[in-house]
């Protein structure tokens, strides 16, 4: 019988020692202030899509976000009313974003509420069943979302040539790794064990792409798990096929422990102190 690979033994200790503390420094901890599954479903697409620029900056952002939207976000994005409801957004700005952005992703998420039921309905008309990864799906659902009438918000039909929307809804079709939006699936799709949150029954988790991040994208490579220097979509499915060796079903588990090594353990690819308690030290290039 084959021994386990070395660095799968290390990586499923870390996935099981994964930590509340870690959570409460994530964007998705937004997610857990809620029980309904529509309020969590919701407030993971907000969360994820605005999930970029340091930890600081993005919870000063959502919890203004969340701040606005108030006890239950799919009663506030069902009842979201431009006319009456867009100037809750003013003043609001988070790096390329701002105030019509906030409120084009309010008007967004009831459309597609009110086509299909959720934004999982939304998503899955242009995911298969059969499809080995979510490329498909999110090529599908970005140009979708691009694609809806915002006229209500910009008072013109298509986005504004200088608007920034377009930003939180990059697709694989562009090369882009789609961080923020594989984060989102990971969030709603994988098994519920604590951080993630299971809310997507039409999505399997052996179909998710890591998201690459700059703490994946350094970590993935001090590992051995991509050899690429470009954090686009082929890196991100080279280091899922890496990671795919050591579980067919469920590649990305190890996504939150691994990037927290960085978010909140301070690695930032040199030798320092925290590589002496590491616990992936053994197998990584730089220790």
């Amino acid at each position: 019988m084959t021994s386990p690979c070395p660095l799968k033994i290390t990586l499923e200790q870390l996935y099981a020692n994964r930590s509340q503390q870690h959570l409460a420094n994530d964007p998705l901890s937004f997610c857990h202030r809620y029980r309904d599954t529509a309020d969590q479903e919701i407030a993971a697409l907000i969360a994820a899509v605005f999930a970029y620029g340091s930890v600081k900056v993005i919870k000063g952002s959502l919890s203004r976000i969340f701040d606005i939207m108030g006890d239950s976000p799919a009663a506030f994005v069902d009842g979201f009313d431009p006319k009456r409801h867009k100037q809750l957004c003013s003043g609001f700005k988070h790096r390329f974003n701002n105030g019509d952005d906030l409120a084009a992703l309010f008007w967004a998420i009831r459309l597609m509420r009110q086509q299909c039921g959720s934004i999982e309905g939304f998503y899955c008309q242009f995911h298969a069943a059969d499809a080995i990864t979510v490329e498909q799906g999110l090529n599908g659902f970005c140009a979708a979302v691009l694609g809806l009438d915002y006229r209500p918000i910009f008072g013109r039909s298509g986005l504004p040539q200088k608007s920034s929307f377009s930003f939180l809804f990059p697709a694989p079709a562009g090369g882009s790794a789609c961080k923020r939006l594989c984060m989102f699936l990971r969030w709603v799709v994988r098994p519920a064990d604590g951080i993630d949150l299971e809310l997507w029954q039409q999505v399997r988790p052996a179909q998710l792409i890591i998201p690459v991040d700059r703490h994946i994208e350094r970590i993935g490579r001090m590992l051995g798990l991509t050899s690429r220097h470009t954090p686009d979509w082929r890196m991100a499915s080279e280091i899922t096929v890496a990671l795919r060796l050591f579980d067919p079903q469920d590649p990305v588990k190890y996504d939150f422990s691994l990037c927290h090594l960085g978010i909140s353990e301070g690695c930032n690819g040199t030798r320092s102190a925290c590589c002496q308690t590491c616990p992936v030290a053994q197998h990584c290039s730089r220790a």
